[in-house]
């Protein structure tokens, strides 16, 4: 009886102790309870967007303008406006050089200069009332053919005289180029040439050339060719006009004389009411133009 209650009590208590081994395992095994309730792990929380911080104006404006983006367009308003601003630059740097060229010269220089200037206008102002005069003259004539004819003729001796088909006379001066250095180049002289013409000179001749609208001057050989006739120093200029007009004009400050002064040239200007244009051009007819009525 002792032996089968102990045996009964050793299976009860193996039978404690399987029956109690797996709980305990099953209870190792599963994980703890998660409390319902309570502050949540540091670690456990997610990382959330900070805001972003808000701009001045000030920034607004810097964020608009840096870095640049420019289209296509703004680049072509962009170089248009600089070559706008070059151009204005340009012009008045040279307006300011002129102004301190006027701004240097004596005096006499200046009246010189405004009497010049006003002898030019004088001049064009003659030239229309003359050509008004013509006008009026060909629609008040009583015989208009014959008024017309007579015009004709005297504006055939006066185209005579600028192409250098025909002599002239009349007053004006004459000046004399001495060159003993040779350093008188044929830019030189036709500087005079263009200074005197713009002065109003109606006939020039240089030693036995007649200068006409197509004259032109090449240096040659020690000399200059004027037309392709090498001519040589001393230069000899003899020109028809009004010598008030012309002799001032070579004589301007930073002129033709003093250019060629310069180079260490002699000139001498002479006024005359006498001067003897006499070189010819024979008249060239063209190989195409013909007169028309139209």
């Amino acid at each position: 009886m002792s032996e089968n209650g102990n045996q009964n009590e050793k299976s009860d208590d193996s039978t404690d102790g399987i029956a109690g081994a797996p709980g305990n395992r099953l209870r190792r095994e599963l994980p703890e309870e998660v409390p319902a309730t309570g502050p949540v792990p540091v670690s456990a929380k997610v990382d959330a967007p900070e805001p972003e911080p808000k701009l001045t104006g000030r920034q607004r404006l810097v964020d608009g303008l840096w870095p640049p983006r420019a289209s296509r367009a703004q680049l072509i308003v962009a170089v248009l406006l600089f070559g706008l601003g070059f151009g204005l630059a340009v012009q008045v740097a040279s307006n300011s050089d002129s102004d301190s060229a006027l701004r240097g010269a004596r005096q006499e220089d200046l009246v010189r200069i405004l009497d010049e200037l006003d002898d030019r206008t004088q001049r064009l102002a003659d030239e229309k009332q003359g050509l008004v005069k013509q006008r009026d003259e060909l629609e008040n004539s009583s015989d208009q053919a014959e008024e017309a004819r007579k015009q004709t003729v005297e504006k055939e001796r006066q185209l005579g005289i600028l192409a250098g088909t025909v002599a002239a006379q009349g007053p004006g001066i004459s000046m004399t180029i001495s060159d003993p250095k040779g350093t008188v180049q044929a830019d030189m002289l036709l500087d005079a040439i263009q200074e005197l013409r713009a002065a109003g000179a109606e006939a020039i001749q240089v030693n036995s050339v007649r200068v006409v609208a197509g004259t032109y001057l090449t240096d040659s050989g020690g000399g200059v060719s004027v037309d392709g006739n090498k001519i040589n120093a001393p230069y000899r200029f003899k020109v028809i006009g009004k010598p008030q007009d012309l002799e001032p004009a070579l004589n301007i400050p930073g002129g033709v004389v003093q250019t060629l002064e310069k180079e260490q040239a002699t000139v001498s200007v002479v006024r005359t009411d006498d001067i003897v244009v006499d070189a010819l051009r024979a008249a060239k007819r063209p190989d195409y133009a013909r007169s028309s009525s139209r």
